[in-house]
């Protein structure tokens, strides 16, 4: 065991580089053992062709105790992973977003209670769809106009009324489909603003504020980052948050010479190959401020130690405490719908863009009252938990495969602790 986390470390703080140093400690110094647990379980879905392969990264109590590669990089050439990987965070953008959001509010340039037509002028007096189902089954369609507008808080917490268009089969989802808001090549031949122009030409799929839907909300939020700051939005990312972090391996475009250090695809066990992923060797117009970033365990590790640490890592201060503690509440009023496609599970509500721990009970992983999460579609999954003082991540890129370990992985971070 110590022989493995010596060589992670020493991986590691050799690509640790920037202007923020992440702190380390030994793993008995912050409370934490049986770590060979997760490493057994980790080689083994890699030795099994479960998961090509995962990088993992445990801090407690601020600093880093845990760090660990395991499996292969490329499944195709077998190209062992390595700490300095770069992985596709899909949804582990969001939080990132938020981050921005949140910045721009305590510079007074936008409020939570704004609405979005503010800086988008295309979201602005929307219809609602109404469907119902006549007596010979068919539906029926109208559209009524929005009872309000759509909020920033609405976009943050994913209540805005609109979709991602491949949850589901409504004729919203149909919609986005037939405007081309879910071909890959979008990414390539749009802008964020664009793809909000598209978006504000069709109905919404509810009344704002009255259910949750997980949707293309976040990428809106780009475009009002770019709107509220008068910056790109890759530029407003670097700049205001990856530069000061010393996330020096963050983008949402990959440089070329850092084209090799990507994880690749896991292999479809019933298909025998590479399960489709974003291509990250063309350079996108469209960001994606809910989807687009690239990144590794290190760079991510000091987003999320900002967070737990309340704004601030290492004498860089991105957002207030006031404000985290505003990202990681419960902002999920009684009496609003979850749906069916509720992402966060029992025990959970949501907040600005993570999901929040509301009960001790009905979920089926561990975690306390407080923490708060997200996960990306490949299987990237972060959280933290302040009453255990405690961030773990785990990156994977084999959407197939990723949820039955990024559950076992949970259970054996909470059974690390050891006091």
């Amino acid at each position: 065991m110590r022989r493995i986390f010596a060589a992670a470390l020493i991986s590691l703080w050799t690509v640790a580089s920037g202007a923020v140093e992440l702190p380390t400690a030994k793993p008995e110094e912050v409370g934490l053992a049986r770590l060979d647990r997760i490493a057994s379980f980790l080689r083994a879905e890699s030795e099994a062709k479960r998961l090509p392969g995962s990088v993992v990264m445990i801090a407690r109590n601020g600093r880093v105790a845990y760090a660990v590669a395991f499996g292969v990089r490329d499944p195709a050439t077998g190209t062992p992973m390595q700490m300095d990987s770069i992985f596709r965070m899909y949804s582990m953008t969001k939080p990132v977003t938020a981050v921005a959001i949140l910045m721009l509010m305590e510079e007074g340039k936008l409020r939570l209670a704004d609405p979005a037509s503010r800086f988008l002028q295309a979201l602005k007096n929307l219809k609602v769809i109404s469907e119902t189902v006549d007596t010979q089954g068919q539906r029926r369609t109208a559209t009524v106009p929005a009872e309000r507008e759509i909020t920033i808080l609405d976009l943050l917490r994913h209540t805005a009324g609109l979709s991602y268009g491949v949850f589901g089969n409504s004729l919203v989802d149909q919609a986005m489909g037939a405007a081309g808001l879910n071909d890959p090549d979008m990414r390539l031949r749009w802008t964020d603003q664009k793809m909000v122009e598209e978006l504000g030409k069709l109905p919404l799929l509810f009344q704002p504020g009255t259910q949750w839907q997980y949707s293309r909300a976040t990428d809106v939020l780009l475009a009002v980052v770019e709107a509220a700051s008068g910056l790109r939005g890759d530029d407003f990312y670097e700049q205001r948050i990856f530069k000061p972090l010393g996330m020096i391996d963050t983008s949402f475009n990959l440089p070329p010479e850092k084209m090799a250090r990507m994880a690749q695809s896991g292999i479809d066990p019933t298909t025998g190959r590479a399960q489709p992923l974003t291509d990250v060797s063309k350079i996108r117009l469209f960001l994606g401020g809910g989807e687009g970033l690239l990144s590794t365990a290190s760079d991510y590790m000091k987003f999320a130690l900002m967070l737990a640490n309340g704004g601030e890592l290492g004498g860089v201060r991105l957002i207030s405490r006031a404000s985290v503690a505003l990202m990681s509440a419960n902002h999920l009023p009684p009496g609003v719908g979850a749906g069916p496609n509720y992402l966060p599970g029992p025990g959970y509500g949501f907040g600005l863009t993570v999901a929040v721990r509301t009960e001790a009970g009905q979920s089926s992983v561990p975690g306390s009252i407080g923490e708060y999460n997200w996960g990306g579609y490949a299987g990237t999954k972060f959280w933290i938990d302040p009453k255990e003082r405690l961030v773990p991540i785990l990156l994977i890129q084999a959407p197939l495969q990723s949820r039955n370990a990024g559950n076992s992985f949970r259970g054996l971070v909470y059974g690390a602790i050891a006091d």
